[in-house]
């Protein structure tokens, strides 16, 4: 039977619209939102490729122009992105601001600097072992009451104030309220104070002020 021709059917009308066409209906409507309320300026997940696609960052998909990219940014799956990069992007400030406050607070130490103190460098060479040396007098008249000199070794990499140079290691000595000081001394092998503790020393003159120390290379 011929139901578009029979008694009472109104010609010209058409069916129900298909499942693509509507598809095409709505990403035009879509598009057509997003060119009013998007700048594709100032969008931070458009990127142009070279050959004249454009990508979504976010969703890391492609798109042949900026319509089809417009009807991605209001579907589903953009905005489902875009929710969870705000909820990671808020976590992570959250933390940021909290971290802070957990931390311990560790005050830091300050002083007034009065410079350097004076000092004399002497080699030397042990009689017996001919071993060489150095002997260290560093004079300290206005070292803080109580204080008493911090030595330590350090080599070329840990110090920041010098190109590294593997060559030399450095003596650091520290006594407030003197600045730092550091001595650079070839990076050699160092004879253990248990070895030969005659020639092996360091020594703290309270009265004096004097800070003295002596070490031998192998």
């Amino acid at each position: 039977m011929d139901y578009q021709n029979r008694a009472g059917a109104n010609k010209g009308s058409g069916g129900v619209a298909g499942g693509s066409e509507t598809a095409i209906d709505r990403r035009e409507r879509l598009r057509k939102l997003a060119l009013e309320t998007i700048d594709l300026a100032k969008d931070p997940y458009i990127l142009r490729t070279h050959l004249g696609t454009l990508e979504c960052r976010l969703c890391l998909t492609l798109h042949v122009n900026e319509g089809s990219y417009l009807a991605h940014t209001q579907g589903k799956k953009h905005q489902t992105n875009l929710a969870r990069r705000a909820a990671r992007d808020n976590k992570e400030s959250t933390l940021m601001i909290q971290a802070p406050s957990s931390a311990p607070q560790v005050r830091k130490k300050v002083f007034v600097k009065i410079g350097r103190p004076g000092y004399k460098i002497i080699k030397i060479r042990e009689p017996v072992s001919q071993r060489m040396g150095l002997l260290f007098t560093v004079s300290l008249p206005e070292i803080k009451a109580g204080e008493r000199p911090r030595r330590r070794f350090m080599s070329a990499f840990e110090q920041k104030r010098e190109v590294p140079n593997r060559a030399f290691q450095y003596m650091v000595l520290a006594a407030e309220p003197y600045e730092t000081i550091a001595f650079a001394i070839p990076a050699k092998e160092m004879v253990d104070e248990e070895e030969d503790g005659e020639s092996i020393w360091e020594h703290w003159d309270a009265d004096e002020k004097v800070y003295s120390c002596q070490f031998l290379f192998k």
